[in-house]
């Protein structure tokens, strides 16, 4: 079974790893991964997410709320752009939306709520261009309304809502390629928050949650098709080609990913965010 997450980098194994580390007080409830008592893997049937193609999509917030357990990194020095670009190719919206909604995840960390109701706005907007405004609006309001009363944990419920409710739409309307962009671009921004933070305090165990070649594998599997039918390919195969650097630096290491190699993830994916949220 292959891991992937939806719109963070890093964050998959940073909640399987605190999961796993913190079994015995979080208890075999369905909403936590439990370690199998024999093999002494984990009961990915247990994992919060959806299973698609063999692989596992958890829900954002529970990864983000893995963060917590991080220690307490300057989440404002990693907050996003405040203007996002109004594009019309509906790939690059897809990008930017779960850019835009990992930014919102980042924000809640820091209890930014300036740049959550401002995320909450881009989101509806971008949803607007890929015509599912209607769909999300609802979601889009909470997330105001929440981050006016600093309810933070309604904020990330929102927001796991309002991409899942995007990504269910565009299955729909069998778009199911434009959905995974959303979760390529999330993805992509987690990664670069995620290696920022452990390239600033680094140690080796901390180094090891990166270590995700399947899921940078299935990624770049996801921009290769794309590419087909894109007004933009060039765009695409520059971060196609990103993700599948990102999955030789993990391989090199086997596991035991050095400073340098973080360092190197850092800039690939800062240079592929800042292709996915600027023009030209």
């Amino acid at each position: 079974m292959k891991f992937l997450t939806a719109c963070t980098a890093g964050l998959l194994s940073l909640a399987l790893f605190s999961a796993a580390n913190n079994s015995a007080e979080a208890g075999a409830g369905a909403d936590k991964v439990a370690p199998d008592k024999g093999a002494g893997e984990l009961d990915l049937t247990q994992f919060p997410g959806q299973i698609v193609d063999e692989v596992i999509v958890p829900v954002p917030s529970e990864i983000f709320a893995a963060l917590d357990r991080l220690g307490d990194p300057d989440w404002k020095k990693q907050l996003g752009i405040e203007r996002r670009p109004g594009f019309t190719e509906r790939t690059d919206v897809a990008l930017l939306l779960g850019a835009t909604v990992a930014d919102g995840f980042i924000a809640v960390q820091a209890e930014d709520r300036k740049t959550v109701e401002n995320v909450g706005r881009d989101v509806l907007s971008l949803a607007a261009a890929l015509g599912v405004r209607d769909d999300v609006l609802k979601h889009c309001e909470g997330i105001d309304e929440a981050a006016k009363t600093s309810k933070w944990d309604t904020v990330r419920t929102e927001l796991d809502a309002t991409q899942a409710t995007v990504k269910a739409k565009m299955e729909l309307l069998r778009d199911g390629a434009l959905a995974e962009c959303i979760s390529v671009g999330g993805w992509l921004r987690g990664t670069e928050v995620i290696t920022s933070i452990i390239a600033g305090g680094y140690s080796r165990d901390r180094a090891e949650l990166l270590y995700q070649p399947d899921l940078a594998e299935y990624f770049n599997d996801v921009m290769e098709d794309m590419l087909t039918r894109a007004r933009n390919p060039a765009k695409l195969k520059a971060i196609a080609d990103g993700v599948a650097r990102l999955r030789e630096i993990m391989q090199s290491g086997d596991e035991n990913l050095t400073e340098k190699s973080v360092k190197e993830m850092n800039t690939i994916c800062t240079d592929l965010v800042k292709s996915i949220t600027t023009k030209g």
